[in-house]
């Protein structure tokens, strides 16, 4: 290759270089002009997709970091983080959150969003190659740096609960394998095994930009809600890198729409597909926020209007100029946003036997919680539900769902979901490709089936390794006389029959709880959110 450079040097005048031109030095002026070698063999992958891009130096970085600016910036902020990570630990901070039940929503939260960074840094680095354009190039690369630094960050704040609480040491092989992280893990390797333009508007804008919100901010606040300094610190860490990750993504989407009209249609069937498919995953947001978390912060009907309604309403609102209308389905979340919660709360208590963690149903202070923020929908189909299976646990006959569900063949989601019209009736489609059938939890799911079902067709579905007999370890005789499927397959999964899973009040986490705190492992009922730091009354108090 000749070094010539893609971008003009600017020219020494003996003063100090403006910021501009010293990003322009040091990111553009790296690049050069392939020579003895075809751009086609060099960037085999930015073709094949459709998208056309006519000026590469277009592309902006809005934060314009250099790399020795972007270091001294990150070790500023690791300095910080760990100071109080390490003050958090010999305080043994941990026996002050509210209570135990909140320590479960942490390994939700590592067994399912630290994989979910790990894999989103791998996909940067990828299209960090793919990209001839030097200033996309740097910023997948600064981008997939943040992303590692996520998911260590996450681990080594998280480490100090897996001294105390079952459940968190074996995060990474359970991402690989437990049949709930298989919808993280299915999203983001359907990103990663996507085209470079593919991946960059379904994670950096659909994901990054128009979700994001929806993962951190109820997460971060409910840490801070129910005192998890450690929690909150490091997702503060992080959110100053997200907000450059959002400004990317928004810059990304107008980059491409203002290329070439040809990329319009492109681009609006992949945020149809992203949003759909990071809406689907969400769903263990809004489990965490409704039942999880023992001080809530809102609800996830809350969260949605605020950060998907609102936000994402003036969002397109914005994109229309360029062609660009609202995800297709999105008026199906506003309709489920009063039953996902509820539903896979209710999922997991009826599978609690096969979770990584303890489950518990609502107690009455809690009921009356969401009765008031979701009122026209949880005393009608949800609270009769709770207080039956309340009452067989009472009566000492606790139920629990002894079958397999039919999984989603896109999402990788029980059919759980109900019609978007009639919360009593399951929500089920189906499809057909080469002569064999599939199965999907909405048109949403079944609608991206159809565009790409070569994609789908071979998905990793636990359900069908169960009974195919592949989630077994090698040492597992299936004719032993003592031989228990249930538990070999939860074995292969990293999870403990009776350890990891099961009922909250009878979890080794409770009792542990109890015994070093001499406080009851689920003493504290949610209370309203507090009024905001600048109104009159919040000054009073």
């Amino acid at each position: 290759m000749s070094n010539t450079a893609t971008t003009s040097a600017p020219q020494s005048t003996g003063k100090k270089l403006s910021l501009k031109e010293n990003y322009a030095l040091l990111t553009r002026d790296l690049g050069w002009d392939p020579s003895y070698q075809k751009a086609e063999d060099i960037w085999r992958n930015v073709q094949f997709e459709g998208i056309k891009i006519h000026d590469w130096d277009k592309w902006e970085d809005p934060f314009r970091l250099t790399m020795d600016a972007y270091w001294k910036y990150q070790g500023e902020k690791e300095r910080k983080l760990y100071a109080i990570l390490d003050a958090f630990q010999q305080n043994n901070a941990q026996f002050n959150v509210t209570d135990v039940r909140y320590v479960q929503a942490l390994k939700l939260f590592i067994n399912a969003v630290v994989g979910m960074e790990y894999a989103s840094h791998r996909g940067f680095n990828i299209i960090g190659r793919e990209f001839p354009g030097t200033a996309a190039r740097i910023a997948a690369q600064m981008q997939a740096i943040d992303e590692l630094r996520h998911a260590q960050t996450q681990t080594h704040a998280l480490s100090h609960y897996n001294k105390y609480f079952a459940g968190m040491s074996n995060f990474p092989y359970q991402y690989d394998r437990t049949w709930y992280l298989s919808i993280p893990k299915s999203f983001f390797e359907d990103a990663v095994s996507s085209g470079p333009f593919e991946f960059v508007v379904g994670i950096c804008f659909a994901f990054e930009y128009v979700l994001t919100n929806l993962v951190f901010m109820p997460w971060m606040s409910g840490a801070a809600y129910n005192s998890d300094m450690s929690t909150v610190s490091f997702g503060f860490s992080a959110q100053s890198d997200e907000a450059r990750h959002m400004t990317l993504g928004i810059e990304v989407i107008k980059f491409l729409l203002e290329q070439d009209p040809a990329n319009v249609p492109i681009v609006q069937g992949w945020i149809d597909k992203w949003f759909w498919r990071g809406y689907r995953l969400l769903s263990l947001v809004a489990a965490m926020m409704d039942y999880m978390l023992p001080k809530r912060v809102m609800s996830w009907a809350e969260a949605w209007e605020i950060y998907y309604e609102q936000n994402g309403g003036a969002l397109f609102a914005d994109l229309a100029r360029y062609g660009i209308r609202p995800p297709k389905h999105a008026d199906v979340t506003v309709k489920e946003k009063h039953h996902v919660g509820h539903q896979l709360w209710s999922t997991f208590y009826q599978f609690r036997h096969a979770a990584g963690f303890p489950v518990w149903l609502p107690k009455e202070e809690e009921m009356q919680w969401l009765s008031a923020k979701y009122p026209e929908t949880f005393d009608k189909y949800y609270r009769p539900r709770f207080e039956h299976w309340a009452e067989l646990e009472k009566q000492g006959t606790p139920f629990a769902n002894p079958t397999l569900p039919q999984l989603c063949q896109t999402c990788q989601w029980p059919l759980l979901f109900t019609e978007p019209d009639d919360p009593t009736q399951i929500c089920y489609r189906e499809g057909a490709y080469l002569g064999e059938k599939f199965h999907f939890c909405s048109d949403g799911c079944k609608d991206i089936f159809e565009k790409e079902p070569e994609k789908y067709v071979h998905a990793h579905l636990p359900v069908h390794q169960i009974y195919q007999g592949s989630y077994f370890m090698p040492d597992v005789n299936p004719t032993a006389p003592d031989f228990n499927p249930l538990v070999e397959a939860l074995r292969y999964m990293g999870l403990t029959a009776g350890h990891d899973g099961g009922d909250f009040n009878t979890h080794i986490d409770a009792k542990n709880w109890e015994a070093w705190t001499k406080r009851p492992a689920n003493a504290h009922a949610p209370h309203v959110t507090p009024t905001a730091p600048d109104t009159p009354e919040r000054k009073a108090a």
